[in-house]
């Protein structure tokens, strides 16, 4: 191996490059710092940029998260539906009109074809709901949704119970009238007590409470845990049978989850005999349709919103760029002297580029430190987590340090172009 040898005209010709930065870095800061309150000031709009745009980053970002934890928390993991109706964002009328006249209800021969005929399901399920007004102990509860369940439903959801237990098989065979109830209902009719065992009316039946499910708190101001559970044969005596059945199924992992789904799709279409070509009569979700939709609906908010807060950074550049021109005009005397001495113009250019980078990436990381304070009120006000990512501090700094060298062309150009004899007779 052959070494290279550097001559000593190559280390004087280093030396002088990391001295003539190290120097341009020092008299950049020297000049910040000599007059720091108009350098604040003129920071404030990248301050303000650069938290904005941080902040709104982490509360798409945290706002998809909520989302999907929550939903998570309904639906469980591995786990579609299949409903008479299901619309997959908005549709017009004459869709809804379409898919009404189209249709079918599902029965409990559907669901028994399904659990029949789904050989890739791990578990199906069926549940139907309805809303009522509860009444215990002089306290009321309104809205509370009942759902009338297979016994199975617990595990297709991956409900948790933190009390008791989940309905029964035989319950369900029976219909025995018992009740999980959730942990809304604990808190407001069951105050500082233990529930199980205990007596609820649901629509003035006396129903005895097996399990109380564990808190998942609210989405969007609307609870979560106003609910109770009942067997799907006593539903059918307590509201009737002419209510269309939503069939839930489960997938033995996520590997194969989409081949399930396609399964119960083509299980349940020749339960209704429909051909190829046919539209499905049904509707069918899964979780993770619902995430991507989830995905596409903050990306759209993000695609909207982050670069309306990116013109707060541009009105912030400009106003850098008038105060290095004005930098410019109260240095002449120096920059003349620098280039009497024998200064080029590329150093004085490369100056004056690195002052205003330093000014604005020291406004990035003050942004940041305001964005990391405000993300920090947000998740300790609101169910909303704020979570800064690397990427953001690293897109802060970048960003701001780039609009500084944008920003800062101009006034560095005309600094580089003064003539030195001219600049020098007028201090």
């Amino acid at each position: 191996m052959i070494p290279v040898l550097i001559g000593p005209g190559k280390i004087k010709s280093m030396r002088n490059f990391y001295s003539f930065y190290s120097d341009a870095l020092k008299i950049a800061v020297q000049s910040i710092f000599a007059h720091k309150l108009r350098a604040f000031l003129t920071l404030i709009g990248i301050i303000f940029g650069v938290a904005s745009v941080v902040v709104v980053g982490a509360s798409i970002s945290g706002l998809n998260s909520y989302v999907i934890e929550r939903v998570s928390k309904v639906l469980g993991i591995n786990h579609f539906m299949i409903a008479r109706i299901v619309t997959n964002g908005p549709v017009s009328e004459e869709e809804w009109k379409e898919m009404d006249r189209r249709n079918k209800r599902l029965e409990w021969d559907d669901f028994e074809w399904v659990v029949a005929n789904c050989t890739s399901c791990a578990e199906v399920g069926a549940q139907v709901q309805n809303s009522v007004d509860l009444k215990e102990q002089g306290q009321e509860l309104f809205g509370t949704q009942v759902n009338g369940v297979t016994s199975n439903m617990a595990e297709i959801e991956d409900k948790e119970i933190v009390e008791g237990r989940f309905i029964l098989p035989h319950e369900v065979d029976n219909a025995v009238l018992v009740c999980v109830i959730g942990y809304e209902i604990k808190e407001k009719l069951y105050p500082g007590t233990d529930p199980v065992g205990k007596e609820i009316k649901i629509k003035d039946t006396p129903m005895r409470i097996v399990g109380v499910e564990a808190k998942r708190g609210s989405m969007f101001g609307q609870s979560l845990d106003n609910h109770a559970y009942i067997p799907l044969s006593t539903y059918g005596r307590m509201f009737g049978r002419r209510q269309s059945l939503q069939i839930h199924g489960k997938a033995r992992d996520r590997e194969r989850f989409q081949a399930t789904i396609e399964d119960a799709r083509v299980a349940l279409r020749n339960r209704h005999k429909l051909k190829g070509h046919e539209n499905d009569d049904f509707g069918l979700v899964d979780v993770e349709a619902l995430s991507n939709q989830i995905d596409q609906f903050t990306g759209s908010i993000a695609l909207v919103v982050i670069p309306i807060t990116f013109i707060s950074l541009v009105v912030g550049g400009i106003v850098v760029m008038n105060i290095m021109l004005v930098s410019v005009t109260e240095r002449t005397f120096e920059i003349g002297l620098r280039k009497a001495v024998g200064a080029k113009r590329s150093h004085i250019l490369v100056q004056f580029l690195i002052e205003s980078s330093i000014l604005t990436i020291i406004g990035g990381v003050l942004g940041l430190l305001l964005a990391a304070g405000l993300s920090w009120l947000v998740s300790a006000t609101t169910p909303i987590p704020m979570t800064i990512t690397a990427s953001y501090v690293l897109l802060s700094i970048l960003f701001s340090g780039g609009i500084g060298l944008i920003f800062g062309i101009y006034p560095a150009f005309k600094a580089a172009r003064l003539d030195p004899i001219t600049a020098l007779t007028k201090n």
